[in-house]
């Protein structure tokens, strides 16, 4: 499905030649009919000679509307550039070709009109020649002219076979499995409720979907679908589109909001562009320039923060940082327009980077702008490895979505980036790539290992005596994701970066040294638990004896095992009554506890402690009274 936007100065004949070619008058609105003019955006269609359905944007062309007919514009596959023979180029003439330009819409036909109002054929051949040296480097530089008269039919049978040959040259919209539509017109329909029609892009929708308006938090149900006052299905990307959705109001809706998938597309208030300032630009451009900025269907006022220059020229180009006290969706690769608010001037436009970056950038920072450049030109590696260092870690999908690639071009560019070491794969296996495996960049990710080893580092300094840190102590401080973090340490453990036993960690090098008098504690407590190995000294008494540091380095050292919160055992002592009670399991079959202790002749807290210790390593089992060894 193909959309053909119509663009041109005012009373130059847009609207009658799209009545002469499809049948359909695109003026809906009583005032457009009364004044002969079109205000807003109007809609029609029709089959060209090969049988293929085309949909058409037509829009107003005085200077007092050309808000409206950016709304409109931005959705079209091919341009419908519309001069009058009588008059030649007039204003909205250079403004919308600057608009088409900026937008890159790089497929069109120029309809020169209104022949049957000029009688010398030289004047037509002038204005021929005008057209063609207004259009040289732009995108329109090339692009067929067709003599035509919408009121006698003259040349229409040929009008339709050149947008049949542009069209044949441009490629299909992609489906990229995340649709979106940028809302131009909402309104209800007696006994069916909201209805909201645009230009399907990205993806498609189906009947009984679930969508979400954004920007807002409003959720519905796609109802109904029609393309061209026909019944589907199912839409799809290039489509014009009229969607009922229940659940929404029709007051809770208006003109720039988009429909989408939940969970696809997240509202911004600040984007990464590039940005040319058209030559013409009645003045430069300086930071903190505020300005109303046209993407999609959406209108919203900007403020303008120029990255790396003090002030741009007209017929410059540079990096802008975009924030909006009011949310719009984009994504990557999206075009958009600028115009000053007062006096109305459209100024120039260029393409989104990144639709979401995480925050205010330094204006003259190398790295900001070796960024941004690579986000501008960079090749699919780049393009995606940018993505996702914006993001640090994301999943597949996420930065799949954030590069806006097709799945099939981005798992083969991410293939490229996982071989040479430039992404990790935190599920630990990469050829295994679904759209929620996680992913790392190598920078993000050497960053946070760096971080890792010096909290590591840090902790040892602080407290020489404990062998290890708490994993989740170390994460906590961190702040990263449980999976990143749990990656993160199986890498270091099998690179001996980090050596990790039961929930600590720490360095290699770091070594537990007791001074005399530390050493000397340590040994009167350990000839304590030695004196009585199954009555020993509680937690409690061995921290009073010895001091928290001291206690906790023995737990991390494996030479003290605490069973509870009130008794702990050497770790020998531990082992040597796992061996007594297979002995006593042998002998008795099941055990009670009374045997248990009379065997260790020691007191019932120990010995209940030390069983229910068992019972959770998965060693006894209780049966009544009674434990057995649990089968293995």
């Amino acid at each position: 499905m193909r959309v053909i936007g119509t663009a041109g100065h005012v009373d130059h004949g847009k609207s009658t030649l799209i009545q002469a070619l499809t049948g359909i008058h695109p003026d809906r609105l009583k005032e457009e009919q009364e004044r002969e003019m079109t205000i807003d955006l109007g809609f029609a269609w029709w089959h060209l000679p090969d049988g293929e359905e085309v949909g058409v944007v037509d829009v107003p062309g005085h200077r007092d509307f050309i808000e409206n007919m950016l709304a409109g514009v931005g959705g079209i596959d091919a341009a419908l550039f519309v001069v009058a023979a009588d008059e030649g180029v007039m204003p909205q003439t250079r403004e919308h070709l600057a608009i088409l330009n900026i937008l890159k819409i790089n497929s069109g036909v120029v309809a020169l009109t209104k022949i049957d109002m000029v009688d010398d054929p030289e004047w037509l051949d002038l204005v021929e020649e005008e057209l063609r040296q207004e259009f040289t480097g732009t995108v329109l530089e090339g692009a067929p002219i067709v003599r035509v008269s919408a009121r006698t039919g003259e040349n229409l049978d040929q009008l339709h076979l050149k947008l049949q040959e542009v069209l044949a040259d441009s490629p299909h919209r992609p489906d990229l499995g995340r649709p979106r539509l940028p809302i131009d017109r909402v309104f209800t329909i007696a006994g069916f409720g909201t209805v909201v029609t645009g230009t399907l892009v990205d993806g498609h929708f189906t009947v009984g979907d679930e969508v979400v308006i954004l920007p807002g938090r409003m959720r519905g149900r796609i109802r109904g679908l029609q393309t061209h006052q026909r019944v589907e299905d199912r839409a799809v990307p290039g489509s014009r589109t009229a969607i009922n959705i229940t659940g929404v109001d029709l007051d809770d809706v208006q003109r720039g909001q988009v429909v989408a998938f939940p969970n696809t597309f997240t509202a911004t208030r600040r984007m990464d562009v590039a940005f040319d300032l058209l030559p013409d630009s009645s003045f430069p451009l300086e930071h903190n320039t505020e300005v109303k900025l046209f993407i999609g269907a959406a209108e919203v006022i900007a403020r303008v923060r120029l990255i790396g220059a003090e002030m741009l020229s007209p017929g410059e180009s540079g990096w802008l940082q975009l924030e909006m006290p009011e949310p719009v969706v984009a994504a990557r690769g999206d075009r958009y327009i600028l115009r000053r608010p007062s006096p109305g001037e459209t100024i120039g436009g260029g393409v989104v980077l990144d639709p979401n970056p995480r925050w205010r950038h330094k204006r003259f920072s190398e790295a900001v702008l070796a960024r941004l450049e690579a986000l501008s030109k960079g090749s699919p590696e780049e393009v995606l490895l940018q993505a996702l260092m914006t993001m640090g870690t994301a999943t597949f999908g996420e930065v799949q979505k954030a590069a806006n690639m097709e799945d099939a071009a981005a798992r083969e560019v991410l293939e490229i980036l996982l071989e040479n070491r430039q992404v990790i794969a935190l599920d630990g296996d990469a050829g295994l790539i679904k759209s929620n495996s996680q992913l790392a960049a190598r920078p993000y990710w050497e960053q946070t290992v760096t971080k890792l080893l010096a909290i590591l580092a840090e902790y040892h300094q602080k407290y020489p005596l404990r062998l290890g840190v708490p994993t989740e102590e170390v994460r906590s401080r961190m702040k990263v994701e449980p999976k990143l973090f749990a990656a993160l340490l199986r890498q270091l453990v099998a690179d001996q970066r980090v050596l990790v036993k039961g929930s600590m960690a720490w360095l290699p090098d770091h070594e537990v040294v007791f001074n005399l008098e530390q050493q000397r504690k340590v040994d009167d407590l350990l000839a304590s638990f030695a004196s009585q190995p199954f009555s020993p000294p509680t937690i409690k008494d061995s921290i009073a004896e010895i001091g928290e540091d001291l206690y906790q380095t023995l737990v991390a050292m494996g030479i003290l095992l605490p069973v509870s919160h009130e008794v702990v055992f050497r770790t020998e002592d531990y082992q040597q009554a796992v061996k007594d009670v297979a002995a006593l399991a042998e002998k008795h079959g099941a055990f009670t506890l009374a045997q248990a202790r009379d065997h260790w002749e020691t007191t019932r807290r120990y010995v209940q402690d030390l069983l229910e210790y068992m019972d959770r390593e998965g060693i006894t089992l209780r049966v009544g009274d009674g434990r057995k060894l649990r089968s293995r």
